[in-house]
């Protein structure tokens, strides 16, 4: 069996699709599954055991003719049975009705009439179960799992001489990561907490290039915080792996530390904590601001959750 999953969005959404994967993959462990992803979005797929090859499309793109043609060779030259499309594009749909898919999945009301087999959304649910409902479109009725990753042993081995480095391997540490979205003032506030609460454990702050101004702005007068700088994502998950707790905003960075079990404690604004959260789990706190706005989660509610925990 040949399966096609078209998933947009970024690297968090490909690591809330994994589970949905599994399972497909699992209960068909001879198939070929083959996902099309944004260009922004394919390095996910480096730690993913579950796909067999990672085709690319920007789905936010104005694209034209000759994009949607390109598409169309491309998924006719590999002839799937099954497509599972995520997307809200109708040109894609009508793309895969022309090329003759038999069974073609999605959520009920979109894309129809190119959509043959659908199911309802239920949009109040945890993001991954969303996903993972579409496995009911092939007859699969089972417990969506969790999301997970896996590691190549470079990338631990980066990680375990990062920690050597930073003098951080036996003592634990703590992540931080932002990508200029909550107040500088705040993380100062939260870092002289933890700081004074928790002397013996080290701070450290995630470098990438969305968060290097960030980090500037927090090294000016607390020059003791560490810093690492993962260049992929399976380096950044081989790190956030051996830490003892992450804050974040959510985004992709904390999708990566759900996915590798790390005690993660996310600020959510405009997006639901309990669509972007697995519920239940003790290991992962959505701290929601009373309004769409980050910078209203008062940092005390932060520590607060924090020290409870």
């Amino acid at each position: 069996m040949r399966i096609l999953a078209l998933v947009p969005g970024g690297i968090g959404d490909q690591l809330l699709f994994f589970p949905t994967l599994e399972t497909l993959k699992t209960q068909y462990p001879n198939a070929t599954i083959d996902v099309v992803v944004e260009p922004r979005s394919k390095s996910a797929y480096s730690i993913s055991p579950f796909t067999n090859e990672v085709l690319l499309f920007d789905f936010r793109d104005r694209n034209g003719l000759a994009d949607y043609l390109n598409l169309l060779g491309v998924i006719r030259d590999r002839e799937y049975e099954v497509s599972i499309n995520l997307s809200t594009n109708w040109i894609v749909a009508l793309l895969l009705w022309l090329n003759g898919i038999p069974t073609r999945g999605g959520y009920k009301g979109t894309n129809s009439p190119f959509v043959n087999q659908t199911i309802p959304l239920k949009s109040e649910q945890y993001q991954a179960y969303q996903y993972h409902d579409l496995t009911g479109l092939l007859g699969i009725q089972l417990p969506c799992p969790p999301p997970q990753v896996s590691l190549p042993k470079n990338a631990i081995d980066w990680a375990e001489a990062e920690q050597k480095r930073l003098d951080i391997k036996n003592s634990g540490y703590i992540l931080l990561y932002d990508y200029a979205s909550y107040p500088i003032k705040y993380w100062r506030n939260i870092i002289d907490d933890i700081q004074q609460k928790q002397p013996t454990i080290p701070i450290v702050l995630l470098e990438t290039l969305e968060s290097e101004a960030w980090i500037v702005q927090l090294q000016a007068n607390r020059p003791n915080l560490k810093i690492v700088q993962p260049i992929d994502i399976a380096k950044l998950a081989a790190i956030i792996a051996g830490a003892n707790l992450l804050i974040t905003p959510e985004g992709d960075v904390l999708q990566t530390s759900v996915a590798v079990g790390t005690f993660t404690y996310g600020l959510f604004a405009k997006s639901l904590a309990k669509n972007r959260l697995p519920p239940g789990q003790k290991a992962f706190f959505g701290i929601q601001s009373p309004t769409d706005k980050i910078e209203d989660i008062a940092p005390n509610l932060i520590l607060e959750k924090l020290w409870q925990a």
